[in-house]
């Protein structure tokens, strides 16, 4: 059925809001190394974490056992976005002065506004509130045991583990490199904040984030990038009230800012994929067409196998996804190869 238009308005979009502190890569280094499944995948290798894991303290040791147990890294970055903390004890006295029930609802995961009551409800420790909040985060790996440990833990007691955490994870792995990660993330935030003057806020989060597509939603007023450098190659996706949080790795070309020549790792992995004669073909396949993977071997007249290995390679440069079964040419991202390429020459 045609529609006749007669609007003038246009699909709204979020704002894009930009921030860095070590804080951030203080708690996501406590959430990484008590991620124990994740350790093998992250950029650091193992020998890194298990020989970081020996120079710590048994106190600091036995409170990460905790955090792997229970979650409680979760609490700390629900409680750095409350405002921003110009260093550690201005953190950790916020955490000390915090009543208890807005203590509570603050380490709570945010579900959506409609939901906000039940979650206050659940940090008063109301029962039927609590199982509400779990069964409305089920979905989620560790959302409802989580839910239950806030909700009934005693408050002073987790107050003095997030600080203790805090604190040893910050004096024994983040100052001794502290000038060095200030740079890296300061590096990455300026260059997010000048790109963003020239992409679409769905551009910037794709690009920042090697590949994300975040569609605007309805409550969703603001999109907060967050560099962070210890958990590359992963991103992390959070929600607060109105913000959605990608806590996003950095650019290589910000971990060596004083190498003009260090290329981003996504740009190179792009070019690598589309210097092959095969892949490029699929690329103008595309271009045309969403296609399945039959009708790529039918038209290119290759094994499935062989088309099946090349379009990996072009998942893996973040050029080509998958919707509703079929392969679909990332447009942005093949339209913007020309910017990052000119971003990097000019650096």
């Amino acid at each position: 059925m045609d529609i006749l238009n007669l609007t003038s308005k246009k699909r709204e979009s979020y704002q894009i809001q930009l921030e860095y502190s070590v804080l951030w890569e203080c708690a996501l280094g406590i959430a990484a190394i008590t991620n124990t499944p994740f350790i093998k995948t992250l950029d650091n290798p193992e020998d890194y974490w298990e020989d970081l894991k020996k120079s710590l303290s048994k106190e600091l040791l036995e409170h990460l056992n905790f955090v792997e147990s229970n979650n409680t890294w979760k609490a700390l970055l629900q409680l750095l976005h409350k405002k921003r903390f110009n260093d550690l004890l201005e953190f950790t006295s916020y955490i000390m002065d915090i009543p208890d029930t807005d203590f509570k609802f603050i380490c709570l995961p945010f579900v959506g506004m409609k939901f906000q009551l039940i979650r206050n409800k659940a940090a008063l420790g109301e029962e039927a509130a609590i199982e509400e909040m779990k069964y409305l985060t089920s979905n989620n790996p560790f959302f409802p045991r989580y839910i239950e440990f806030i909700s009934t833990t005693d408050v002073s007691f987790l107050k003095e583990h997030l600080i203790v955490v805090m604190k040893g994870w910050y004096e024994a792995v983040i100052n001794k490199d502290l000038e060095e990660l200030k740079t890296i993330l300061q590096t990455d935030y300026d260059m997010k904040k000048q790109m963003s003057d020239k992409m679409t806020s769905e551009r910037l989060v794709e690009w920042a984030t090697g590949g994300i597509v975040y569609m605007p939603e309805p409550s969703v007023n603001n999109v907060l990038l967050i560099p962070q450098y210890i958990y590359r190659p992963w991103n992390i996706e959070a929600d607060i009230e109105g913000t959605k949080v990608f806590y996003y790795p950095v650019a290589n070309e910000s971990i060596t800012p004083n190498n003009r020549y260090t290329p981003n790792d996504f740009l190179v992995l792009k070019h690598k994929a589309l210097g092959d004669e095969v892949r490029m073909r699929i690329v103008k396949l595309l271009y045309e067409n969403d296609r399945t993977l039959q009708d790529i071997t039918t038209q290119l007249n290759i094994g499935k196998s062989t088309i099946h290995h090349h379009l990996k390679i072009l998942r893996s440069a973040k050029l080509v996804e998958i919707i509703e079964s079929k392969y679909s040419l990332k447009r942005n991202a093949v339209a913007f190869l020309y910017e990052e390429l000119n971003l990097y020459l000019r650096k």
